[in-house]
């Protein structure tokens, strides 16, 4: 009897994390129980290690013993991964998010391959179907690795510029198709008791190198893009290696990881009027050249108590995030202004674009950070009909969301992408450091708009100056 209480007790750990995985990602549906349930999944995968963990022992005659002399070495990675990850959870700031979730991703997988690499090079993965599974983990999770290691080194700007060349396609091509074609030979010795070490190790080298080979030369626009696509691959090699190991934690974690990846990636190519067999095989990534129609207009600074004044004074406005304000961490400064301006009567809402900032989520994220309430934040569709009958939409950091060449401009790059419709408002103030272009690398057509003035400066000292305007007003008062 006791000899069956390992796998009993390891099966009830697998489906208790199995629920606790699932249930924390329907409460993560939600705004308002998305931190529960982040923290109900993160249970869940602490269950599902600890579980792992009940594999290593064997109890017959009352005794346990542990069997695996690398038990030890296990533990040792789980204290020195698990505290490194919660130090650097804890100190990482709201701009670097993207680069965490990149580089964390890619350990996934990394993970995975790993894995993978222990049952090819061990031939553990025996039988057509088992090795094929295992192979295309590896292949997805290699790629994945090494894809999102070069993601995190663009958002780093440890690489700044994509990376391209003539045939750069037709080289990426061959070497994913040199790599699948490894793969397949790989199989055709599957009647053999062991696999050559040279040619897996090969199959490996080249994986890495093709996903190097396919994220180089994407710019940054499309960010947001491909690390929905690296996280749906990696919950995907997840899954694909639990198969193998017949472990249904692994596979159930990957599942959930990989459906999320794969409805961000939607997501992301509906918000970008792009198609997902475009996003992934047409153009992919390239930088904008801009377009051929000529801006009229001029460019109409303006002082920042001046804009406050006006804002303290309307009746409806309505507030569109962007990445510079992230990156000036104006967040807090943001909802002291807007409990100023609620506070003398004036109606303020959030407008949120599906792709604002430099990954999905990250606006909604960092209002939140700020103790902005969900009732005031409004995705795209919710608000955009409201802007013609708003007094005052401010823009702070936001650029290609909110440019009106998406809408007439057939020769644009970000021709047919939704965005926010910030022009339609009587006035529109943009905070911005400088006059440089966004993602797209186009100049912006709101800018230049009669009723666009733009507010030079750092969000966060910008935002501090429309305080003091709207409180000397009421000093005056």
């Amino acid at each position: 009897m006791l000899h069956y209480l390992p796998d009993f007790c390891t099966g009830i750990a697998d489906l208790g994390a199995a629920f606790l995985l699932m249930y924390g990602l329907h409460r993560m549906a939600s705004p308002v129980t998305a931190p529960s349930g982040i923290l109900l999944a993160g249970i869940g995968m602490a269950v599902a290690v600890l579980a792992s963990f009940l594999i290593i022992f064997d109890i017959s005659g009352g005794a346990r013993q542990l069997l695996p002399e690398n038990a030890g070495l296990a533990v040792l990675a789980l204290v020195i991964g698990g505290g490194i990850a919660w130090v650097a959870g804890r100190r990482v700031a709201m701009t670097a998010m993207p680069q965490m979730v990149a580089i964390y991703n890619g350990m996934g997988g990394g993970a995975a391959g790993a894995i993978a690499a222990v049952e090819l090079f061990g031939r553990h993965a025996t039988g057509y179907v088992a090795l094929t599974v295992t192979l295309l983990g590896a292949l997805i999770g290699a790629i994945s690795f090494s894809g999102s290691i070069i993601a995190w080194a663009k958002l780093q700007e440890v690489l700044k510029n994509p990376w391209r060349f003539r045939g750069q396609r037709i080289v990426n091509a061959v070497v994913f198709a040199a790599t699948v074609g490894l793969g397949g030979y790989l199989l055709w010795f599957d009647h053999t008791s062991v696999l050559p070490p040279n040619l897996i190790t090969a199959f490996f080298a080249a994986a890495i190198i093709a996903g190097i080979l396919i994220t180089l030369p994407i710019g940054g626009a499309d960010m947001p893009v491909i690390i929905a696509i690296y996280n749906a691959f990696t919950g995907l090699a997840v899954g694909l290696e639990g198969f193998v190991l017949q472990n249904p934690a692994l596979m159930i974690a990957g599942m959930v990881v990989g459906a999320a990846g794969l409805m961000l990636t939607l997501v992301m190519a509906k918000a970008m009027n792009r198609s997902v067999s475009n996003v992934v095989f047409a153009n992919f990534g390239e930088v904008a050249k801009g377009g051929k129609s000529k801006i009229t207009g001029d460019l109409k600074p303006t002082e920042a108590s001046d804009a406050a004044v006006f804002m303290r004074y309307a009746s409806k406005v309505i507030i569109v995030p962007g990445y510079g304000l992230a990156a000036a961490q104006g967040q807090q400064k943001l909802w002291e202004f807007v409990q100023l301006l609620q506070a003398n009567g004036v109606n303020v809402r959030f407008a949120i674009h599906p792709v604002a900032g430099r990954m999905p989520g990250q606006m909604d994220v960092l209002l939140a950070e700020a103790g902005v309430p969900y009732d005031l934040i409004f995705q795209l569709d919710d608000i955009n009909d409201d802007f013609a009958t708003t007094d005052i939409a401010l823009v702070i950091g936001a650029n290609d969301v909110v440019n009106p060449a998406a809408r007439t401009d057939k020769s644009s790059p970000i021709y047919g992408m939704p965005i926010l419709n910030v022009d339609k408002a009587k006035q529109v103030y943009v905070l911005k450091r400088g006059t440089g272009k966004g993602y797209a690398g186009i100049q912006n057509e709101l800018f230049y708009s009669p009723n666009c003035n733009m507010v030079y400066g750092d969000a966060a000292a910008t935002l501090a100056k429309m305080i003091e305007a709207v409180r000397g007003l009421k000093a005056a008062a």
